[in-house]
């Protein structure tokens, strides 16, 4: 999860829209940029970095400050039932404003705290299951549409009533749990 601010003062999270693939379940969806830990990181954070340079150009060991961990969510990867650990790591950005997304994303969309807080830009979104469908909570920005995991990380971050130079948790890679 990476923020950062404008020249007006607002504070802006960054946000990719995934690339469209067959087979891909989250295709298209929008997410925060990172991914898979590999044998050659020597820790998820180190993977998140990776992966973040990989998907959108965007250099968090050189450019980037982090600032916290928030809590492990447990998933399933893609197709099959093992679950997954996501670790999401907040860095404040303090780069150039260029960005070169890769094959992986389609769009990197910088969207303000503010708009992603307000109550009358949250939603439902029905996801169909194989039980029936279910109204996910969701959050609408544009035609994009912020939901599962990236929601709920957005909306730990939210509870923590986060605002650059107010709230400053301890930088350390020790989970928190809600």
């Amino acid at each position: 999860m990476i923020y950062r601010q404008t020249d007006d003062g607002e504070t802006e999270l960054l946000f990719i829209q995934r690339a469209h693939r067959k087979g891909d379940p989250w295709s298209g969806d929008m997410a925060f940029p990172g991914g898979r830990m590999e044998s050659a990181d020597p820790s998820p954070r180190a993977a998140a970095e990776r992966e973040t340079l990989e998907e959108t150009g965007v250099d968090l060991a050189n450019h980037g400050r982090f600032q916290f961990r928030l809590s492990d969510l447990i998933t399933r990867q893609h197709s099959r039932w093992r679950p997954m650990i996501v670790t999401p790591y907040v860095y404040e950005w303090q780069g150039p404003q260029t960005e070169s997304p890769n094959y992986e994303v389609a769009q990197m969309v910088w969207i303000s705290l503010k708009y992603l807080a307000a109550k009358e830009n949250q939603s439902k979104l029905p996801w169909r299951t194989p039980l029936g469908t279910v109204k996910m909570p969701c959050c609408r920005y544009q035609d994009y549409c912020i939901w599962g995991l990236s929601y709920s990380m957005l909306q730990e971050l939210l509870k923590l009533d986060f605002e650059p130079g107010r709230f400053a948790p301890k930088a350390t890679d020790a989970p928190r749990f809600l």
